[in-house]
């Protein structure tokens, strides 16, 4: 009866030569093919293409040169060599202890080992097996015989448990250079070589080695084994991941079979099975094997947004510096004593201050700037609005007092000293406002982080740190904005309160401007430094540039007569005795005018009351006022009054020339310089 298993080998085998003409059918075979030409000898053809796998045991050279040199004459030390010979050359020896009389053909002198002669490839195992025991041996005795030559006591009889536990505890380097190790059960790290049997040449076949497996890593040359493929023959249930993916096992599937998930754009690969991200401020390296620190960004000078922001604070910052210069020289003309000096001197400083914040701003953030940034931003506005109010309400209450039929009460808080206390209490509440921010949030550096691949270096400037100083601020800009508005209608030589207003409505459209770009968007140290230089130079501009035109270019107008509007009072004489008709003639109205020449001095009690030019000229008729209070019209006589004397005789008692007089001064519209005004 016919061998089934051989029935079927034979079967395959004859599949297999269909197949391999046709070169869709390959073979796979397992160490124990090997590269054995016994397996393949007489289908050679039908295993073409096949590829084996054999475990690595590199020829050791030393012992085939050992090997070869020896010789049955000068063998004496291995007993079995002799035997070994005869039945290597089937023949037998002669004279010798171990001839055998089986064979009938006697050995010759020409015989060489090196006839026919293939080095077994699983050599390199059985001399590191030796070595393995021999080490293991050595160790064990070094162990429990510490000092003494060979066996002792301790050893005696050899204990298999220890003996074990020395081998597993051996390492050394094997024949072939590899490192030679147990692990805990005892196995070796695994390494195979890839063989490839190829066709070479006519009738010629031959083991090429195409790959090795080295304890998990493989290493393959697929051009070679499929170089008259089309295409690659794979046969996986998955293909291996690629660079930044990682292995998922679906549950209840063998560990061969994975689907490949690529880890997010912030992780990278801790092992096969994992993803790891990595922390805020570092990214993925190039072959995602870690994580690298993201280079951190703050402004630098050479970028071009400092640059042009340096550019305009710099431009700024040198026409501010010449119209205080300006100012200075020119301190005692009109057009400077006219806008209340001492504030705008202020208002200077509080814009010098502005441009100066750029500087802070775009410095590389470090403690110190932070503190200036934050004093900067809210002192500098501070500074130019709160002068500004206090300015623009003076203004407006001079206005609104001239507007009374009767002067009865001088304006409180008009005098320049008044002017500078109220700025300077307006500019300490700023003060005491970034006071109690820096105790609440004190300036620091920290990192900030728009999104998970960007890090700037920032100052830890909260929203509340930036909206309290800015609000205060806002407040002097609507109260500024609503005294300006005010006195829109003021003569023709108050026309600075138009410049200020028309600076105050700029103002307002810059910072409504301001607060949606610096909130809604990432530039804001660039959004902040122009607003700033933007306002100072609107308030600059429009406040100073027209001065210093005046100043420099039109001196003709420099004069204190174009800052002055004409004088008109109305006098009313009578002794309250007199007629009717006295009484409609002592009534005429007298007109009171500025005249340039020099008048008849007007005396009371041996005391001047008025002489010289640029004085108030008043138009009255001079008339007997005797009679029963009759009164009779004659010539016009002039008197010169100043502005201050006619305060202090407004305020004081009642004035008459005669104990049946009495003057009542009624007054309807004045308007002098500034430093002249209640």
């Amino acid at each position: 009866m016919t061998n089934p298993v051989k029935r079927k080998a034979n079967g395959l085998i004859c599949l297999g030569d269909i197949c391999s003409k046709l070169r869709v059918f390959l073979f796979l075979h397992s160490d124990g093919w090997a590269d054995r030409y016994d397996v393949t000898d007489g289908y050679q053809r039908e295993a073409v293409g096949g590829i084996t796998i054999k475990l690595q045991s590199p020829d050791v050279k030393w012992f085939d040169d050992y090997y070869l040199k020896l010789r049955p004459e000068t063998n004496h030390r291995n007993p079995w060599f002799q035997e070994f010979w005869q039945h290597r050359f089937q023949c037998r020896l002669e004279g010798f202890p171990q001839e055998n009389s089986k064979y009938n053909k006697t050995c010759n002198s020409s015989l060489t080992l090196k006839t026919h002669h293939v080095q077994d490839s699983k050599m390199g195992f059985v001399i590191n097996a030796i070595y393995s025991m021999a080490y293991g041996l050595h160790n064990m005795q070094m162990s429990l015989c510490p000092g003494v030559a060979g066996l002792c006591d301790a050893m005696k009889p050899i204990d298999g448990r220890k003996l074990l536990e020395s081998l597993m505890k051996t390492n050394f380097t094997g024949v072939s250079g590899d490192m030679i190790l147990f692990d805990e059960n005892g196995d070796s790290p695994g390494r195979y070589e890839i063989m490839n049997f190829k066709e070479m040449g006519k009738d010629y076949f031959d083991y090429i080695n195409v790959g090795s497996w080295d304890n998990g890593e493989l290493k393959m040359d697929d051009d070679e084994v499929w170089s008259k493929k089309s295409n690659i023959i794979r046969s996986v249930c998955s293909e291996p991941c690629e660079k930044g993916q990682i292995k998922v096992i679906r549950k209840g599937e063998v560990s061969c079979c994975w689907t490949c998930t690529p880890c997010k754009e912030n992780e990278y690969v801790f092992d096969e099975y994992t993803c790891k991200a990595c922390q805020l401020g570092s990214w993925p390296t190039d072959d995602l094997t870690g994580c690298d620190l993201i280079p951190v960004q703050y402004l630098r000078w050479g970028d071009p947004e400092p640059i042009a922001a340096v550019v305009f604070a710099c431009l700024g910052l040198l026409a501010t510096l010449f119209v205080t210069a300006v100012f200075i020289i020119y301190r005692d003309t009109p057009v400077v004593k006219s806008s209340s000096r001492e504030l705008c001197y202020i208002i200077l400083a509080g814009i010098c201050l502005g441009y100066l914040c750029t500087f802070c701003l775009i410095a590389k953030p470090k403690q110190i700037y932070c503190y200036l940034q934050r004093i900067g931003i809210g002192l500098s506005p501070a500074m130019s609005y709160s002068a500004l109010v206090t300015k623009t309400n003076r203004i407006a209450r001079i206005l609104a007092g001239s507007k009374k039929k009767i002067c009865t009460k001088k304006p409180r808080f008009m005098s320049a000293c008044a002017q500078l206390v109220i700025a300077f209490i307006l500019i300490c509440i700023q003060l005491g406002i970034i006071i109690a921010l820096f105790i609440m949030e004190p300036p620091d550096i920290m990192h900030d982080y728009p999104s998970i691949r960007e890090v700037y270096l920032i100052c830890n400037t909260t929203n509340l740190g930036v909206v309290t100083p800015l609000g205060y601020n806002g407040l002097l800009i609507l109260s500024c904005t609503f005294y300006a508005f005010k006195t829109r209608n003021v003569p023709a030589n108050f026309n600075e309160a138009k410049y200020i207003a028309f600076t105050m409505y700029t103002t307002c459209i810059i910072w409504l401007a301001f607060v949606p770009i610096y909130f809604g968007s990432n530039y804001k140290i660039i959004t902040m430094c122009f607003s700033v230089s933007l306002s100072a130079t609107v308030a600059l501009g429009c406040m100073f540039v027209p001065k210093v035109y005046i100043i420099l270019a039109k001196p003709e107008r420099n004069v204190r007569s174009a800052f002055t509007t004409s004088t008109v009072v109305r006098m009313h004489v009578g002794d309250g005795k007199s007629s009717s008709a006295a009484s409609r003639s002592s009534s005429l109205v007298n007109l009171w005018k500025r005249r340039g020449s020099s008048g008849e001095t007007l005396r009371y009690k041996d005391r001047r009351l008025a002489q010289h030019k640029s004085e108030i000229e008043c138009f009255t008729h001079k008339g007997s006022m005797g009679n029963g209070g009759r009164a009779t019209m004659s010539r016009a006589r002039s008197y010169f009054w100043r502005p201050r004397q006619m305060r202090q005789i407004l305020s004081s008692r009642p004035f008459s020339l005669h104990s049946s007089f009495l003057l009542l001064f009624q007054c309807t519209k004045y308007s002098v310089t500034e430093g002249d005004m209640p």
